[in-house]
């Protein structure tokens, strides 16, 4: 069971609207770069880098070096919390 504060941690990765674009897009198709993200999101790579870290911070993504790209994918707790971003959408 996590605590309150590991939960605290969590939810502060996703409390911003791009972070949450991040995550829905990251989870329709994985193996992005923050090259493929900033050119779909059509947003800043400064903008867009710093989200990313947050959300790898947070435990939400995880990070595949490739070369000189690095390719993002939802962690476990990325999954769960995609799973509960899409249910919230429609209510």
């Amino acid at each position: 069971m996590k605590t309150s504060k590991q939960m605290e941690r969590h939810l502060k990765g996703v409390s911003n609207h791009y972070r949450i674009e991040i995550l829905l897009l990251i989870a329709s198709e994985e193996g992005l770069t923050l090259e493929d993200i900033v050119r779909r999101l059509r947003a800043n790579q400064k903008t867009i880098g710093e989200h990313t870290r947050r959300l790898f911070i947070a435990g939400l993504v995880q990070k595949k070096y490739r070369g000189k790209f690095v390719e993002h994918a939802l962690s476990p707790y990325g999954r769960t919390f995609v799973r509960f971003l899409k249910s919230f959408q429609h209510i």
